[in-house]
């Protein structure tokens, strides 16, 4: 789950000096992040067309609760008097970019379906994404889930001790642009630990060489938001659903991960 730059204030934890996670702390963030991983990898397995969008939310809910941990975004709020968010995992479809709210929709052949799945183990959070084709997707479709997961892959590969956070926004940005795909520019990826949100913010389009530099213990979610048409975005009614402006097509993934003198260690992973 993603910010948008425009959510908070400088007095919010998100625009604070990024917080550095000891050795004990770094162990409760790999557990979470396991946590979250299991519950992904238990979505994908069930996601097929037919099933609802709360059927996955329940399945997630499952998995959390039998890893004695508790999910990262039911009854979030990002800001004093925001609605807070009603379930355990966001799901997204088709031109849903981000931020979905899970209930009764039922999934189709063909679906874009972006899941986000947050959960806290020892006091923090974990926080990953991905893309899923229900049933057969076109080959457009898949082209757009190909990008996406690879910006992700670049992102982490620049995210290295004394990089800067530019160099993990060059890297997505540079992959994606070129290639006649635009990225969002109002949400972004973020550091994490002790609260969902924390600095800095990690965004998708950028110059590498600026912005906050990269140190060893600090953990950040690198999460490009990749679109067929325009970067830009709309919230609808429910207050978090995130949209393209043109209705075209978006596809998302995100993982958690450590910086560390020995290179990025992803932590939302099996």
């Amino acid at each position: 789950m993603n910010l948008g730059s425009t959510l908070g204030s400088e007095s919010d934890p998100m625009f604070r000096v990024p917080t550095i996670k000891s050795a004990r702390e770094l162990e409760s963030m790999r557990a979470a992040g396991r946590v979250v991983a299991e519950v992904i990898d238990r979505l994908k397995k069930v996601l097929e067309p037919g099933v609802t969008t709360g059927f996955l939310d329940m399945e997630a809910r499952k998995v959390i609760s039998s890893r004695n941990a508790e999910p990262s975004f039911l009854g979030y709020a990002p800001i004093p008097g925001a609605i807070p968010f009603p379930g355990v995992i966001c799901t997204s479809l088709n031109e849903e970019i981000v931020h979905g709210i899970p209930g009764d929709r039922v999934i189709k052949d063909g679906d874009l379906v972006k899941l986000d799945v947050g959960a806290v183990v020892g006091g923090f959070h974990g926080d990953s994404a991905v893309t899923l084709i229900a049933g057969e997707g076109d080959a457009k479709k898949k082209e757009l889930v190909d990008l996406t997961r690879r910006a992700l892959e670049q992102g982490i590969l620049a995210a290295r001790v004394g990089a800067r956070v530019g160099d993990i926004s060059a890297a997505v940005e540079g992959l994606v642009r070129p290639r006649g795909y635009e990225l969002v520019r109002e949400y972004t990826g973020h550091g994490i630990g002790r609260r969902l949100h924390e600095a800095p913010q990690i965004p998708n389009v950028g110059v590498g060489g600026q912005g906050p530099q990269l140190r060893a213990g600090m953990v950040i979610c690198i999460e490009p938001m990749v679109n067929v048409g325009t970067w830009r975005t709309e919230v609808l009614d429910d207050g978090w659903t995130v949209v393209t402006a043109d209705g075209k097509l978006s596809a998302h993934f995100e993982h958690t991960l450590a910086i560390t003198p020995d290179g990025p260690e992803v932590l939302t992973t099996l």
